[in-house]
C-alpha cells in the first residue's frame, strides 16, 4: 500500500501542467485540433474537479420546460417592459423573438462562424492571437482566454472582434465570415439601444437613461465553437460564471448546452430558432442596486457529434475609468446603496485575472 501511494505521488509530481498548456498553445489549432487528431481521451489540462461536475447532466425536467421566458418584442409596449423587468429580476436571462433582426441573417451568421472554425488548419492558424485586443489587430482566434491561470481548461475555441466604439475594420475579419459579421454589427447596435430603453423603463427611469456611451459605448463579439468532446463528463464548455458588463446578446444554434442557475438548480436554456438570448451583466445588477440580477450560467461539454456554435455580443461602458455604483435615482433611506463606487477597469481586471466561479465579481464590490 505504501509503495502504491509513493508511485501515485510520483506520477502527480511528474505532471508538468505548464508544459502541457504551452504545447497546446503552440499548436495554434485549439480544441478542434485535438479532436481532428483522433483523440479518444482528453488531456489532463482539461480535467475539472469531480465536485464541480457531479450535477452536470442532472437537470430538473420540470424546470427545463419553458422556465426562461421567450418574450415577443412586437407585443404591447408596456407588456414587453414588464416581462423584461420581471425576467431580469428573477432569472437574469430571457429570450426575445420578433426582434427585428432577420432570421435569415442569424442563420447565415451561424453558418459563417462555423465555417471559420472549420477552415483548414493552415488558414485558421493565421488568425491565432490571444492578445489581439492589445496588438491593434481588432480581431483574433484562440482557445480559453484564461488558459494559463484557470485550474482547468474548457472544451471550446473562440473568435473575438471589437464592434465598437469605432466601426469594425473589415480587413480584420476573415473572408469566410466578413459579410455576415458586418451585417450583424449594424443590427446588434440597433437592438442594443432598444433593449437598454426597455430595461431603463423597467427601473422607472427615462428610456434614454442607460443608452449613453458611459454605459453602452463599447461592444465586442465572441463566437465560440464547441466540438465533440470524447469525455464530456470530465470537463466543461464554459465554467460557471456571470458576465461582468452591462448586457450580453447571444445567438445559439440548435445543438444546445447552455445552462442557467436558478434557485440553486441548473436548468437548460433550450434553443429557439430565430430567438436571441439576453442576459444581465454584473455591472447592470450593481447600477440597478440589485433590482436586476446577473444570470449565473455555464455550457456543458458537447457530447454530440455535431459541433455547437454560439455568438455573443457583450455590451460594456465606453470609458473604463468612470466610477460606477448604484444609480442615485434608485437609492433612498429605505433602499440604501448595496455596492461601493469603483472603476469599470477594476471590474474587468478582476474578471480576466481570476478564475471565474459563480457570482464572485458582484460579491467583491458589495458593501
Amino acid at each position: 500500500m505504501a509503495s502504491n501511494k509513493i508511485d501515485n505521488e510520483a506520477v502527480i509530481n511528474e505532471y508538468d501542467r505548464l508544459k502541457e498548456l504551452q504545447e497546446f498553445e503552440n499548436t495554434k489549432l485549439g480544441v478542434k485540433g485535438l479532436v481532428d487528431s483522433g483523440i479518444t481521451r482528453i488531456p489532463r489540462m482539461f480535467h475539472y474537479a469531480p465536485e464541480t461536475l457531479f450535477d452536470i447532466y442532472q437537470g430538473d425536467s420540470r424546470a427545463d420546460q419553458n422556465c426562461i421566458p421567450v418574450i415577443d418584442m412586437s407585443g404591447p409596449h408596456q407588456d414587453v417592459v414588464e416581462r423584461i423587468r420581471d425576467a431580469s429580476a428573477k432569472y437574469g436571462f430571457f429570450q426575445i423573438v420578433n426582434h427585428g433582426v432577420p432570421v435569415t441573417l442569424l442563420d447565415r451568421l451561424l453558418t459563417a462562424m462555423r465555417g471559420f472554425h472549420e477552415l483548414p488548419p493552415e488558414e485558421k492558424m493565421r488568425f491565432y492571437d490571444r492578445n489581439w485586443n492589445t496588438s491593434g489587430k481588432g480581431a483574433g482566434y484562440f482557445s480559453n482566454y484564461d488558459l494559463f491561470y484557470s485550474k482547468a481548461a474548457s472544451w471550446r475555441d473562440t473568435f473575438q472582434c471589437l464592434l465598437g466604439p469605432e466601426p469594425i475594420n473589415p480587413d480584420f475579419i476573415p473572408d469566410v465570415c466578413r459579410g455576415e459579421v458586418m451585417e450583424w454589427e449594424t443590427e446588434v447596435k440597433r437592438l442594443k439601444d432598444i433593449l437598454m430603453g426597455l430595461l431603463s423603463e423597467g427601473l422607472g427611469l427615462l428610456p434614454d437613461k442607460l443608452k449613453g456611451a458611459s454605459y453602452v459605448g463599447r461592444a465586442s463579439m465572441t463566437a465560440n465553437y464547441y466540438p465533440h468532446c470524447p469525455e464530456p463528463t470530465k470537463t466543461i464548455g464554459i465554467a460557471s460564471h456571470t458576465d461582468p458588463g452591462i448586457l450580453a446578446i447571444l445567438l445559439q444554434d440548435k445543438v444546445g448546452g447552455l445552462q442557467v442557475k436558478y434557485n440553486d438548480k441548473w436548468i437548460n436554456l433550450n434553443p429557439v430558432h430565430g430567438a436571441l438570448v439576453v442576459n444581465i451583466g454584473d455591472l447592470l445588477q450593481i447600477i440597478s442596486n440589485d433590482v436586476y440580477k446577473s444570470g449565473e450560467h455555464r455550457v456543458v461539454a458537447n457530447p454530440s457529434n455535431e459541433a455547437r456554435v454560439s455568438i455573443a455580443v457583450f455590451i460594456n461602458p465606453g470609458t473604463a475609468d468612470n466610477l460606477y455604483g448604484p444609480l442615485p435615482e434608485l437609492v433612498s433611506h429605505e433602499n440604501p446603496a448595496l455596492y461601493k463606487q469603483f472603476k469599470f477597469s477594476d471590474m474587468m481586471m478582476r474578471f480576466f485575472t481570476t478564475e471565474n466561479q459563480g457570482k464572485n465579481i458582484t460579491n467583491h464590490f458589495r458593501l
